[in-house]
């Protein structure tokens, strides 16, 4: 069972469909997520320079406004982009739990719930 469960798995990835999932992680900004202006894919550098906020909430929305930056999701070292920005905003900075359908070749969510969670793993 456990095998057929790992192959299912595996062929839904190799083919590059989309698949329901639920996901834990923080609402964070493409720019400073893909190391646009940060090393440490993190907030860290632009927090500690404080001219985009005190805290990673005012950090990812500074770096929307100013650099064309997209609100993701990351979860483990995986960046994915989200369909609604404006429901993501919300939670910007922020752990959350996402429920919603992966695009594996576009690495993109498109939302269907979205909560806060304990912090992100």
């Amino acid at each position: 069972m456990k095998c057929w469960i790992v192959a299912t798995v595996f062929a839904v990835l190799a083919s590059g469909m989309s698949y329901a999932a639920t996901f834990h992680g923080e609402i964070s900004d493409s720019s400073c997520a893909l190391n646009v202006h940060s090393l440490s894919r993190s907030h860290k550098e632009m927090l500690k320079s404080r001219s985009f906020g005190s805290d990673a909430a005012s950090c990812s929305r500074n770096c929307v406004a100013k650099f064309a930056a997209s609100f993701v999701l990351v979860e483990k070292g995986n960046v994915y982009r989200l369909d609604d920005q404006v429901e993501a905003e919300k939670f910007a900075g922020q752990a959350v739990m996402l429920t919603g359908d992966l695009d594996v070749k576009k690495s993109a969510i498109t939302i269907k719930s979205i909560q806060g969670d304990h912090p992100a793993k």
